[in-house]
């Protein structure tokens, strides 16, 4: 429990330093938001990529607001009693209001309960958190049917080059294919802040939160999970590779990684959701400048980093993506309902030696799931094949984000 004057004084102070005009390159996300509807706005995503901006310009739509963060280390005895005396400082201090913005909320045991009561007020309640099954847990009990939640990733190329003030050109897509979109790491240059990023992630994010006490290999598989971005891995070498005492050790950390939104993973396509679970899956970063600055073999396979680019992309707007593998291999079907509806591949330089394997791999997914036409994504190369009746598009990454993803 917090003190009364403590509690004033925190709320006092990040008031204060609530700068909302910094946050002046609006978000794309923003345009789905609509804060003034009975439903309880969750904003989630990865550290640092921008929830509290999005956050601020949120604020500027609402204009009259109360505002709490939880990401502040004077908040770390604060319990769920301690709401209450929250609400009361509000109005003591600002007057009645109708919105509540609230920042990283997760850290907060049974804080749904309080989100429900000011929802039962008619109030409306936006808030953010990094951790998406402790969300997805609290918001599944006591706000089942009365929450909308929005993934927030890094800057989109677009966003980037707003930020950047840079055109619409392939030099632009280098720098952002390297970098990421990470706004603080792209403002200053510094590796350092995406390498102590990983470090919060891994340090608070996961380990103070689950009790972990083997650090060392829950950084060490971290850091070989973002090394292979692209690439195949199972559990049991996973647990082999970091002599871990069993596979369930393994999966634990992949889940944990997955829900503080550091790696993604996808399965095998099967028909038996029971050989979905036990094929290799893929692994992929949430950024390639994360990547860049926490490995040393971006520059070996570029390849692998533009499939990761394009999977990022693909995430934001589809859930169910997979890889498929038969023959040949097609590096993305995206299922939407009962049914596979697309089909892409990603090349960096498609050329006399890989075409065969590119084409045949996308070419089967294609025949296999009856679909017209596929998508072959490259670093700067743009085409369009006809091949066994079936239309594929070439395309540069750069000018396919700069279009909007399909």
């Amino acid at each position: 429990m917090i003190l009364k004057e403590t509690l004033r004084n925190i709320i006092r102070t990040q008031r204060e330093s609530l700068d909302l005009a910094e946050a002046n390159i609006e978000r794309e996300a923003i345009k789905q938001i609509n804060v003034e509807i009975p439903f309880t706005i969750v904003l989630s995503g990865v550290r640092r990529c921008g929830k509290s901006t999005l956050l601020k310009q949120l604020m500027k739509k609402a204009k009259d607001f109360y505002y709490f963060s939880f990401d502040d280390i004077r908040t770390v005895n604060f319990e769920v009693e301690d709401f209450q005396r929250l609400d009361e400082i509000f109005l003591e201090e600002y007057g009645k209001k109708n919105y509540y913005f609230f920042d990283e909320i997760q850290n907060i045991p049974k804080w749904e309960l309080f989100v429900r009561t000011l929802l039962d007020k008619k109030k409306y309640v936006v808030i953010t958190g990094s951790n998406a099954s402790l969300l997805s847990k609290e918001l599944g009990t006591r706000l089942t049917g009365r929450h909308l939640r929005f993934e927030l990733f890094p800057f989109s190329f677009n966003e980037f080059l707003l930020l950047m003030n840079k055109k619409h050109n392939i030099e632009s897509f280098e720098e952002y294919f390297t970098n990421g979109g990470f706004p603080e790491y792209l403002k200053y240059k510094k590796s350092t802040i995406l390498q102590e990023l990983l470090n919060d992630v891994l340090n608070r994010d996961i380990a103070i939160r689950h009790k972990l006490r083997n650090l060392k290999s829950l950084r060490e598989m971290a850091l070989y999970l973002l090394t292979n971005v692209g690439k195949e891995f199972s559990y049991n070498n996973l647990k082999k590779t970091f002599n871990l005492g069993s596979t369930n050790s393994a999966i634990s950390f992949v889940s944990y990684f997955e829900d503080s939104y550091l790696l993604f993973t996808i399965p095998k396509f099967d028909y038996s959701l029971k050989k979905q679970l036990v094929n290799p899956k893929k692994v992929y970063s949430i950024d390639n400048g994360l990547t860049n600055t926490n490995s040393s073999s971006f520059s070996q396979d570029k390849g692998k980093m533009l499939e990761n680019l394009v999977f990022v992309n693909l995430r934001k707007r589809y859930r169910d993506i997979f890889y498929f593998q038969e023959k040949g291999e097609c590096d993305f079907v995206i299922k939407e309902g009962a049914k596979i509806t697309k089909a892409v591949q990603v090349c960096f330089d498609l050329n006399e030696d890989n075409r065969d394997r590119e084409i045949g791999g996308l070419l089967e997914a294609l025949e296999k799931f009856n679909l017209k036409d596929g998508l072959i994504l490259t670093y700067k190369q743009d085409d369009e094949l006809s091949i066994n009746n079936k239309k594929i598009k070439v395309l540069s990454v750069w000018k396919w984000l700069g279009e909007g993803v399909f």
